[in-house]
């Protein structure tokens, strides 16, 4: 019979927001791949928990080389528990290779959910966060990541980038470049740590304020673009998505860039359609 694989979300910063159901799967867990042995070791000992299983590192440089192994146990029925430094294996973490791996040879995943700096970031970052996107790491050369942020500059959702500290003042000044300075952010700094600290305001004050150097672990939450002004006339919402399928979209595509644009509902645009359409 198949194990099964169980991620497991470590916490950010304090040992006490790990929840029992995490104690009981390090403890029986057959194997253990995990990030960092000594992280392991010095969060077992605070949270009181002795593990019998075997402990393997899976860290990116070793990803790919450990997955046979992993497979095998999984395939002999063992419980393999994959843990990161902090927060779910796989989002922006090890694990993703591993998860499909054991997906595609049909061996169960779960999870014991824990901590996520993404979620616990735009929790207190004070931003809308009805809807977000998830970008990662921003690149570390400079023309990539000025690159990548001008194709972000019309995104309306929230955004969340992780970032080093040693690239923060520049992430920041050509975030203000391709956004705005103007544009809302919030730097979250050693999440529930014990020198946690969140400053919020315009891109141009937190660029001041990285200019002297910043220290710990980065999530960065960056405000969405404005909506557009709308403009309401059916003739004019026909004309836009028109526009769209000049440009190659198909007519759906062309629909739901319009409706992104104005934040108006799809039927509405829709019927703007058919009525340019009607004789």
């Amino acid at each position: 019979m198949s194990g099964r694989l169980v991620l497991g979300g470590a916490p950010l910063g304090q040992p006490g927001d790990v929840g029992p159901r995490l104690r009981e799967v390090m403890a029986s867990a057959d194997v253990l791949a995990v990030e960092d042995t000594r992280r392991l070791h010095r969060l077992a000992s605070d949270l009181g928990v002795t593990f019998t299983g075997r402990i393997v590192t899976f860290h990116e440089s070793v990803e790919k080389a450990r997955l046979p192994g992993l497979l095998a146990a999984l395939a002999e029925g063992a419980t393999v528990l994959l843990l990161t430094d902090a927060g779910m294996p796989s989002v922006s973490d090890p694990g993703y290779t591993l998860v499909r791996a054991a997906i595609d040879a049909g061996v169960p995943v779960t999870s014991v959910p824990g901590p996520s700096a993404v979620t616990t970031a735009l929790a207190v970052s004070g931003l809308p966060v009805d809807r977000f996107c998830f970008e990662g790491f921003l690149p570390r050369k400079g023309g990539e990541r000025r690159s990548l942020l001008a194709g972000l500059a019309d995104e309306r959702r929230t955004m969340v980038f992780f970032e080093s500290p040693h690239r923060l003042a520049d992430s920041l000044a050509d975030l203000a470049e391709a956004f705005g300075p103007g544009r809302a952010a919030a730097v979250c700094r050693e999440l529930t740590k014990t020198y946690e600290e969140i400053r919020r305001g315009p891109l141009s004050e937190l660029v001041e304020w990285a200019a002297a150097g910043v220290k710990g672990e980065i999530t960065l939450v960056v405000a969405g673009a404005a909506a557009e002004p709308v403009d309401l006339d059916p003739a004019a919402l026909a004309a836009a998505v028109a526009d769209e399928e000049a440009a190659g979209a198909t007519r759906k595509d062309a629909i739901r860039a319009v409706v992104v644009r104005t934040g108006l509902p799809k039927r509405t645009v829709y019927d703007a359609v058919l009525a340019a359409k009607a004789p």
